[in-house]
């Protein structure tokens, strides 16, 4: 019979919530179940016991030994609710978190505000941006991903409630403490978002608290300090800040606090305190609004509710009973369920018992909000309670997924404001001289960095404007990066007079980017913006903000921002001007293109076997995928000596990718415009190669390496001493003079005219007995002379002029010693035999020494960003940075195996897979692949069907080039190998 009434209650209970406006956020779907446990628990408990449920503590996980024993003490002698936790460390919070609730009978109920997730994380960082951030992004549905992960961190750590989402509309910018915590102004954005992060976060079984009701956000107190006043009317609160509530409510919202504020329109009473008022939480929330979630007051500790309290008893108070507690008892009065920071959980305890037993509380009362509190610990799972599993908790908490949702946000995040003539993204980068000049009192350090992987920029510094405006004058754009703290959402955020001055100054002079990584608040307090030709909000000064707000500067990422609040005149809520990005390589995390961090990581076991066992002194290393570069590393050293790491701003002698990063191309161009053709013959290139053995020789099968040219010549034996073979004096002098000016290093300079006789060596040299592909570097050489006749330029002019400096690959040049510091280039051997010293900064193949360092063949120096930049190029058909370069049939022309039947893998210039066992890669790639190898130890290639573009730098040659270990035991292939494992969509 008294299951049979149960199961009527049960049924009756869920039929009750069908029909009501509003659902029960608390019931579960096992609502029979529930309500069993709740009534099982509730009438097995002491009075006590039920009111001091009604308590929720604040705990600090920091180690305090003394404040934890009084915790344990509340929970075993004043049996209290819950938790809240503030500040600490995961592991230190999850063994108090065990410990606290193997002491308690009934298991607590814990609390934590984590609105950008886990500020507890192993970097001291936010897990995920502020709010005013997320209220810039467009997509929902990422804030939901936000709400659901937050969520995922919450349970992981044994909390159950998160202090979240702020859906206060802010719509004071002075406000000092809703500010960055707020989705905005907007009552429509701030209600969806805060919907979305609501839903995500009670999706993985973490109840969200919706705060600060009835609304927090326009005053300019700090409820900390003080008790805030709303002035708005009943009318004007009805309309905007109660309507995220009405819609949340719908929805299924779990809990609210009530605001500490005072709010003549809704509370007569004069400085009364919102949590206290049961005409706002009572005859408001809970009845105009339906609520009936679990209700938390804000904490009672806030200055000014014990003020009025003390002050104003109105007849709660008993003569047999002090004063302690008053608190708690009239928030428990004004219709609250959970008492939030009590300053003295005994006194409050007491009260309410007293009150109870005086018949001022009955049981009706009482039950109401203990069963909530009940429900809520069983929808959260605390009827199966299990502690903490500390294992992995780390880890756990440092998820990649995080890291991917946090990228992702930021990138839809970001928002331009300005955008005079198009300015951004910048394009046409040969054009373009940039400066870099940081502002504020935070480091811009990432960003700086992340905007010199796109072109040349020099940071300018000064402690005096004059000497900045002098610095700047060569400069046709300045980047102006305003970085303020982003330790928390509450730091200050403002332009100085000074800076703003400094602003105004340069921008008058000078084409101005301002970016600005602070709250769009900072931009109150500018009187102008007439000279500044684009400005860009970018909320944050985590490195994830500013790498992805100097991506979007450059057009590697899309502008998808909008303001989520008016910043300053110049700007409304919902500005944002939009664009997508130029096809340039952006940077970001490896699972953003479908590939796996931990099975891309184990590249570094490879790389770091091949330095251990001296196979080259250093590497760098890239990969991109779908236009992204998803892993970037250096590792080792210049040399053995091991005095300078590799960094990322190192060149290299690439060698033989010189023939597809600087010839090739040359030549791809003059064949798209009909200069010449795959067909066209070298008698017909060069005159003088007509009455040669050479003068039927095609483009397409000099660069097919299918012609019968010789492989190689050294050039340079010939021009040795027999006896001393040391260089002749007959060829080279130590300094350089009219006849001897060609620069093999700066002690060594060669015969103007041993150039003529090099060529001549090739015109004349016999070809091979049999055609077969045989590898040559010939074509080059006389290639070379070819394109510099054509344009009456060096080589070095010609791909600077047409290619580099568009791209932006401002470390690719010939001759690195003209404009690098020897400590930024990577040497390349100790010369025994030619040139008899170190070679660094100048070309390590001899043949391209003898021509000064610049080669058809070999003598680029690059670092592996700007190498992947021209691969990438190639990959996207011929378009990059918002220019297109060559058509795409060209590029498939060029990318076209034409001797394939006869064992000949080549295309024109690059080299392809192999077509039997051994070969260049790895044998797992695509045919339709591409790429090229070099001397030293440098390795590049792109895969069409896979979007990969692969770049490996080393200088496997120092000190000496012997044995070439790297390709004996595969590291470059075996690395390619990896990648392509990695690769999970």
């Amino acid at each position: 019979m008294r299951y049979l009434s149960l199961i009527l209650i049960a049924f009756c209970t869920q039929f009750y919530f069908a029909q009501e406006a509003t659902p029960h956020p608390l019931l579960t779907k096992d609502a029979t179940e529930q309500q069993k446990w709740v009534d099982s628990i509730y009438n097995g408990m002491t009075l006590k016991e039920r009111v001091g449920q009604l308590f929720m503590v604040q705990v600090f996980s920091k180690n305090n030994e003394k404040a934890n024993r009084e915790i344990v003490d509340l929970i075993q002698n004043q049996h209290i609710g819950g938790v809240i936790y503030s500040t600490g460390g995961p592991n230190r919070q999850a063994k108090l978190n065990n410990l606290l609730q193997a002491t308690s009978r009934v298991p607590l109920l814990v609390g934590m505000d984590a609105e950008w997730g886990l500020s507890m994380r192993l970097d001291s960082t936010y897990a995920f941006p502020w709010n005013m951030t997320l209220g810039a992004i467009s997509n929902d549905s990422l804030v939901e991903q936000t709400g659901r992960l937050i969520g995922e961190h919450c349970k992981r750590l044994g909390v159950h409630f998160n202090f979240a989402p702020v859906v206060d509309i802010n719509t004071n910018p002075k406000n000092p403490i809703i500010g960055n915590r707020s989705f905005g102004e907007d009552r429509d954005n701030v209600t969806a978002k805060g919907l979305a992060f609501m839903r995500g976060m009670q999706s993985a079984g973490v109840l969200a608290n919706a705060k600060h009701f009835p609304g927090h956000g326009d005053t300019e107190d700090d409820s900390h300090k003080t008790l805030p006043t709303v002035s708005f009317s009943e009318q004007r609160i009805d309309s905007i800040e109660l309507y995220p509530y009405r819609k949340l409510i719908k929805n299924g919202l779990s809990s609210v606090m009530v605001a500490h504020l005072n709010i003549p329109s809704l509370e007569k009473r004069r400085g009364f305190p919102s949590s206290l008022s049961k005409h706002i939480v009572t005859d408001i929330l809970k009845g105009e609004l339906g609520f009936k979630g679990l209700i938390f007051t804000d904490a009672l500790t806030m200055k000014g509710a014990a003020d009025y309290v003390e002050k104003n008893l109105d007849g709660i108070s008993t003569n047999t009973f002090s004063k302690g507690g008053e608190i708690d008892l009239m928030a428990f009065f004004a219709g609250n369920d959970v008492l939030l920071m009590s300053e003295d959980p005994e006194k409050g305890i007491d009260r309410i018992i007293e009150a109870f037993e005086d018949q001022k509380i009955t049981e009706e009362r009482l039950s109401h909000s203990v069963k909530k509190i009940l429900m809520a610990k069983y929808k959260v799972g605390l009827h199966n309670y299990s502690p903490v599993g500390l294992y992995g908790l780390d880890s756990d908490l440092n998820r990649i997924k995080d890291d991917v949702l946090y990228e992702s946000l930021m990138e839809n995040a970001i928002t331009v404001i300005k955008n005079e003539n198009n300015l951004l993204p910048l394009r046409d980068l040969q054009t373009k001289k940039v400066a870099y000049i940081q502002l504020g009192d935070d480091s811009g350090s990432t960003f700086y960095k992340e905007l010199k992987k796109y072109t040349k920029v020099h940071h300018i510094k000064g402690e005096k404007l004059d000497e900045i405006m002098t610095k700047i004058h060569n400069y046709n754009t300045v980047v102006v990066g305003f970085h303020k703290s982003n330790d928390n959402p509450w730091k200050d955020y403002k332009f100085s007079q000074k800076e703003l001055a400094w602003l105004y100054e340069i921008a008058r002079s000078n084409t101005v980017i301002l970016d600005v990584f602070a709250r769009p608040y900072a931009l109150n307090d500018l009187r102008s913006i007439e000279n500044i030709e684009a400005i860009v909000m970018s909320y944050q000064n985590s490195d994830i903000a500013q790498q992805k707000s100097a991506q979007l500067v450059f057009g590697g990422i899309d502008a998808k921002g909008k303001l989520p609040v008016s910043a300053g005149e110049f700007f409304p809520e919902g500005t944002g001007i939009m664009f997508n990005a130029l096809s340039n390589l952006s940077y970001g995390l490896p699972e953003r293109v479908g590939m796996d961090s931990k099975l891309l990581s184990r590249i570094d076991s490879v790389a770091n076997y091949a330095v251990k066992n001296k196979m080259t002194p250093g590497i760098q290393l890239l990969v991109a995928r779908h236009g992204k570069v998803i892993y970037n590393k250096n590792f080792g050293y210049h040399t053995y000596a091991k005095k300078n790491k590799v960094d990322f701003d190192d060149i290299y002698d690439v060698a033989s990718l010189t023939k597809i990063i600087a010839t090739l191309p040359v030549l791809m161009e003059l064949e798209q415009q009909g200069s010449l053709s795959l067909d066209s013959k070298l008698g017909d290139l060069l005159p003088e190669y007509k009455k040669s053995n050479k003068k039927n020789i095609t483009l397409k099968k000099m660069l097919s390496h299918y012609a019968q040219l010789k492989p190689w010549i050294p050039f340079y034996y010939a021009t040795l001493d027999s006896v001393t073979k040391k260089p002749d004096s007959k060829y080279y002098r130590s300094k350089p003079s009219k006849a001897f000016n060609v620069e093999v290093t700066n002690t060594l300079f060669m015969r103007n005219d041993y150039q003529d006789s090099i060529q001549e060596i090739i015109k004349e040299s016999e070809l091979l007995s049999s055609l077969r592909y045989r590898y040559s570097d010939l074509p080059y050489y006389i290639l070379k002379k070819y394109l510099e006749g054509f344009y009456d330029k060096s080589l070095h002019e010609i791909t600077q002029d047409r290619f580099y400096k568009s791209l932006g690959a401002n470390y690719t040049t010939y001759n690195p010693r003209k404009s690098f510091s020897l400590k930024d280039i990577v040497p390349t051997e100790e010369d025994n035999y030619y040139r008899y010293k170190k070679v660094h900064g100048y070309v390590h193949d001899m043949g391209a020494a003898m021509q000064g360092g610049i080669g058809g063949h070999a003598g680029v120096f690059s670092n592996a960003n700007d190498v992947a930049k021209i691969m990438q190029m190639f990959l996207q058909k011929g378009f990059y940075g918002g220019k297109r370069y060559f058509k795409a049939e060209t590029i498939d022309r060029f990318n076209t195996c034409y001797y394939c039947e006869s064992d000949n893998r080549r295309g024109i210039g690059f080299d392809k897979p192999q077509l039997g066992e051994e070969g260049p890669t790895c044998g797992c790639i695509s045919m339709t692949s591409f790429g090229h190898s070099g001397f030293t130890g440098t390795y590049a290639w792109a895969d069409p069907e896979e979007g990969i573009v692969y770049v490996f730098l080393a200088n496997r040659t120092y000190p000496e080039a012997g044995k070439n270990l790297l390709l004996r035991e595969n590291i470059r292939t075996e690395i390619q190998r990896l990648i392509y494992e990695a690769i999970v969509d």
